[in-house]
């Protein structure tokens, strides 16, 4: 198979795999809100709901990854600040500095972002990361010695970091190391 339709095989498997996923997904929430089950199956519908958000994240990634290789992603632009697209619910990444209004593709743009910080966490000795946003530069630390070449992508072990560097970078913007700071320029 020619390297170039490599992409377009992967677009269409995450396409064919959300099927299957929304079924399995569908069925887990009517089993868990028709208030039937028992403490113990309960949890575990909620385990299956959960995985079925966490894989539908990964093929959103994965799909992204697929139209950026073959040409075929059409970003859709919209105004965000810079400061708001670091936020985030989870409690181990905090947030300061200053934004700016941007143009870029808000939703895939967020989702990467997360995905540096939370490979970071993931990846790294450290239990909470901080984006520093001064405008269009984004600085997330600390990033050990453990996370830095995961969440540059040098170590293909996250898929989500690197589908982050692919986007930043399609979009015209960068993603640097140095030392134990993570640099994101948008």
């Amino acid at each position: 198979m020619a390297d170039r339709q490599f992409p377009r095989l992967v677009s269409l498997a995450c396409h064919d795999l959300r099927t299957p996923l929304a079924t399995v997904y569908g069925f887990a929430r009517t089993l868990s809100h028709a208030g039937d089950l028992d403490e113990r199956s309960a949890r575990f519908m909620g385990m299956i709901e959960q995985a079925s958000e966490q894989m539908t994240e990964l093929l959103d990634e994965l799909g992204t990854a697929a139209r950026i290789a073959s040409g075929r992603w059409e970003p859709v632009l919209r105004e965000a600040d810079t400061l708001e697209l670091v936020r985030s619910d989870d409690e181990r990444i905090a947030v300061e500095g200053g934004g700016t209004a941007i143009e870029t593709e808000v939703d895939v743009v967020r989702r990467s972002l997360a995905a540096l910080a939370l490979a970071a966490l993931r990846h790294g000795r450290v239990e909470r990361v901080t984006w520093r946003v001064d405008g269009r530069e984004l600085v997330l630390t600390p990033v050990d010695q453990a996370a830095g070449p995961v969440v540059t992508g040098a170590e293909p072990k996250d898929l989500g970091s690197l589908v982050a560097r692919i986007v930043v970078e399609e979009l015209g913007g960068s993603v640097e190391l140095g030392g134990d700071s993570l640099l994101v320029r948008l």
